[in-house]
């Protein structure tokens, strides 16, 4: 009776795993895109400010301007499965086809965001009236988007997708199956709603922080990219969790907290403030 050697053998690694070096060029690709949509938030920030609710922005330049900041925030932790898929097609197929099926994955995956887009207008527009009518509403607002943040890092529902978004070779194989009509614009969508499912409580942050701050999104940007990324990146997410949580309770009592709920001043009232700010002094 022969022994079969091969049974003894160390498993093969998978043909299309990434080795370190391919996965520091596809940081380094997908870095450069998300680099470049940086520079075009932080322009944007520029002229917005920190302000509540959607800025006087419609839907259409909302979402433009959503999708920038999601490629600025999202592209540099989506690489390895981006960049792996990528390489798969370009193993079948070549010129204008490739490059169709490569544009169909990038959709797929925006148009998850696109959705969320939407749902985050609507919470902003929301938010936004309700502090303009209520101003004191806004650090009980702050306090709620982190308590939801904070809970949801510890939920199953994050973590199934935290271990989809940490495990992409798996789900690679998984995409193989798909039937081949529209495949990469699926693959792409499948892969993102997974992305918007591990991340939209991080977004929510973003509500009392101020959508249009620069610091902040670059905070939640790092989070995301160590959570999906770093070996102890489940640990690292339920720490998250525990400073979302320490964060709504002192919210309803440090307003600086809470930059993106407080509402703008007009002239007049920082004038009537100043006047009782003086009026002590007055003889």
């Amino acid at each position: 009776m022969r022994l079969d050697r091969s049974a003894l053998s160390p498993p093969l690694r998978p043909a299309n795993l990434l080795s370190a070096r391919q996965l520091a060029l596809a940081w380094s690709v997908m870095g450069s895109i998300a680099l470049l949509a940086w520079l075009l938030v932080v322009d944007q920030a520029r002229d917005m400010g920190v302000r509540p609710g959607t800025m006087g922005m419609g839907i259409p330049l909302f979402l433009l301007l959503w999708l920038v900041m999601m490629i600025a925030m999202m592209f540099p932790s989506v690489a390895p499965v981006a960049i792996t898929w990528a390489r798969a097609i370009g193993r079948q197929s070549a010129g204008a086809v490739r490059a169709a099926r490569t544009a169909q994955f990038v959709a797929g995956y925006l148009l998850a965001w696109t959705v969320f887009g939407l749902i985050a207008y609507g919470l902003l527009a929301a938010t936004g009236a309700l502090v303009d009518e209520h101003p004191g509403a806004g650090r009980w607002i702050g306090a709620g988007a982190f308590l939801i943040a904070g809970l949801y890092q510890f939920s199953p529902l994050k973590n199934l997708c935290l271990r989809h978004c940490r495990s992409p070779m798996g789900q690679l194989v998984r995409y193989a199956g798909f039937r081949p009509m529209a495949r990469d614009l699926r693959v792409g969508a499948h892969h993102g709603a997974y992305c918007v499912g591990c991340c939209w409580g991080l977004m929510i942050v973003l509500i009392p922080l101020g959508v249009m701050n620069v610091l902040a999104m670059a905070a939640v940007a790092l989070v995301i990219f160590v959570e999906k990324l770093w070996r102890l990146g489940p640990v690292f997410s339920a720490a998250i969790g525990i400073t979302f949580l320490v964060l709504a309770v002192l919210a309803p009592f440090q307003p600086w907290l809470l930059p993106g709920l407080e509402p703008p001043q007009s002239p007049m009232t920082h004038m009537t403030h100043m006047t009782h700010m003086l009026r002590p002094f007055s003889v």
